[in-house]
């Protein structure tokens, strides 16, 4: 149970052991979206109101960062994000820690293992490295440059430019007035070098989203979803109108306002049908690498917040990855979200975001059902167990070879009932004897 730190002398119920099946499961939820429904639906599972003592709190951040110094845990307890989670999902904090890893990298392993870091686009933070990106920017006239606001979300405070005027203008105008809410300062931005050659699809860009679990930074448990998306702007692309949002930022948030936007239609395709899509055009060796090097992303920038992460085995987090494409198939890492949209845009999306939460439960196991030892729950794959997790059968953890394959299926077919209830059934057997 969780509850607010009290003295020594407290007694509660008797502890239970952290993974020992229990009857009944306790838990608060701050959201009130596809979360909430997927937990009011477990079985066993009864929800806490107000100051209640509970077993599992899917939080927001602002309590994490109120609460979490002043919260007493017993073993078994869980929420849902990391203390420090803003290293890896800050803008600026997650260019200075890929930077400092990939100096490290350089250090320890060479060049060429330091450049499997060069995923991020070019950035600077503002205004600390203006005079750096000053030196950056007439280094390269003419090319066009986003700005970002650090500490916002779905689109909010974006600009795009090309002409330093624009940015003193920006400086002059310090805080903008509908901005004063949020809880980042408005001048703390990053500098971005846009990505001027995105794939397209239909003349239209778009990014993917792809969901990554992590349960442990040291050692390191990554779990990577089958399922994801791709999201379309609502315009065809252009680099003449880089005022236009429409054309330029994928968000849901920012694309529903378009006057033409068709709800029902939305701007949405599943990953798989993006996989296909890409396979039938540049053929299934070209679309592997692709996908590998995602992988590498992953990986790469969660190496890069390993060891500023505070690892605490009450807490896993549910991250969301922005990635673009360009037209030469390269991955781009946009941001990592620690909050990703759990809210529902169409029919299809609420049944993908069920099956997301479902099987992030099932690995997170407040039940205590699992033994430790799976490589695949539902739609999730382990991908990194303090090393990579091989897609072959057994024990073959590290890589001896070229042909060695990440258990990673992203975009794969994702027949995770019939998965579950193998595993499951496997489970109870194993029980029983």
């Amino acid at each position: 149970m969780a509850r607010m730190k009290v003295s020594a002398g407290h007694r509660g119920p008797p502890r239970l052991k952290e993974r020992e099946p229990r009857a009944c499961i306790r838990f608060k939820c701050a959201l009130t979206n596809t979360i909430l429904d997927v937990l009011r639906q477990r079985p066993g599972w009864v929800e806490v109101k107000d100051e209640g003592e509970w077993d599992f709190y899917w939080c927001d951040v602002s309590w994490l960062r109120e609460n979490f110094d002043h919260t007493y845990m017993d073993e078994h307890v869980r929420i849902c994000h990391f203390r420090n989670h803003y290293e890896l999902t800050r803008k600026n904090y997650i260019v200075k820690n890929l930077k400092r890893f990939r100096k490290q990298l350089e250090r320890e392993a060479g060049k060429l293992e330091a450049t499997k870091c060069d995923f991020f686009p070019k950035t600077f933070e503002m205004p600390s490295e203006y005079h750096l990106f000053v030196e950056e920017f007439r280094k390269y006239p003419g090319i066009t440059w986003i700005m970002k606001p650090v500490g916002r979300s779905q689109g909010r405070g974006i600009f795009l430019f090309r002409k330093l005027k624009d940015i003193i203008d920006w400086r002059k105008d310090g805080v903008r007035a509908d901005d004063q809410k949020d809880e980042t300062q408005v001048e703390n931005y990053v500098a971005q070098r846009y990505i001027e050659n995105p794939y397209l699809i239909g003349g239209r860009k778009f990014d993917l989203r792809v969901y990554v679990l992590v349960m442990s930074y040291i050692p390191l448990k990554v779990w990577l979803y089958r399922d994801g998306f791709a999201r379309f702007s609502n315009t065809r692309f252009t680099l003449n109108s880089i005022d236009d949002h429409y054309v330029h930022l994928t968000n849901v948030a920012v694309q529903k306002t378009a006057p033409d936007y068709d709800p029902e239609k939305g701007c949405k395709w599943m990953i798989q049908r993006f996989r296909r899509y890409l396979t039938a055009k540049h053929g299934a060796e070209a679309v592997e690498v692709l996908f590998a090097d995602m992988d590498n992303i992953f990986i790469k920038s969660l190496q890069s917040v390993q060891k500023t992460i505070i690892s605490d085995k009450h807490c896993f987090e549910l991250y969301g990855y922005d990635i673009l494409i360009d037209q030469n198939l390269k991955p781009w890492l946009l941001e990592v979200n620690a909050s990703p949209s759990l809210t529902a845009s169409s029919q299809e999306d609420y049944e993908l975001k069920c099956r997301l939460l479902k099987d992030t439960l099932h690995i997170v196991d407040m039940e205590g059902r699992l033994t430790g030892k799976e490589k695949r729950v539902g739609g999730f794959d382990l991908m990194w167990n303090d090393g990579p997790v091989s897609r072959v059968e057994g024990n073959a953890d590290t890589p001896v070879n070229a042909s060695f394959l990440t258990n990673t299926h992203l975009g794969y077919n994702n027949d995770r009932k019939k998965q579950l209830k193998q595993l499951f059934k496997s489970l109870q057997t194993q029980q029983k004897l």
